[in-house]
């Protein structure tokens, strides 16, 4: 599992968990909870490393776009070379190189577009399960913070 379905595994471990009656508690297991937690805490760098794996074979497609643009240039460059003595047939192949220098940045562009957008959800996507596992781990030390003795006593011998 990743460090997003570990997290959300934690999600649904406190959703799931037994209530604490006349209370907004919850009784989760310690053991279970600090684990799962902790393998999404170690997943983290792992998904990270995938992310900027992306971002550099973003990096290869966009410098593989330019290479064949400047290739199709040098193609055309060639061709003008050889149309010199015929003056229509020049301004054909240049507006022709053009025409090809135009379409390889726009595909380049659309290209890195693309895989930015991808990235972006990804990101996106974790920013959001982070901070709802944050704002959860927040409620729950508020409530442990608002437990009495008694109230931590009498859950611990419910959940036995």
């Amino acid at each position: 599992m990743d460090s997003i379905e570990k997290l959300s595994s934690a999600i649904t471990m406190i959703e799931e968990a037994r209530g604490v009656p006349l209370s907004a508690s919850c009784v989760v297991h310690r053991g279970e909870m600090l684990e799962l937690l902790d393998e999404a805490r170690s997943a983290l760098p792992t998904d990270f490393n995938s992310a900027q794996k992306v971002i550099t074979a973003r990096d290869a497609i966009v410098e593989e776009a330019r290479l064949s643009a400047e290739q199709m240039i040098s193609i055309a460059r060639e061709d003008v070379a050889r149309m010199v003595e015929q003056t229509s047939i020049v301004q054909i192949a240049r507006d022709e190189a053009r025409r090809i220098l135009n379409e390889a940045r726009a595909e380049a562009l659309q290209e890195k577009a693309e895989v930015e957008e991808f990235i972006d959800g990804r990101l996106a996507t974790l920013e959001v399960i982070l901070n709802k596992t944050q704002d959860t781990v927040a409620k729950g030390r508020e409530r442990l913070a608002g437990a009495s003795d008694k109230d931590a006593l009498s859950q611990l011998s419910d959940a036995d």
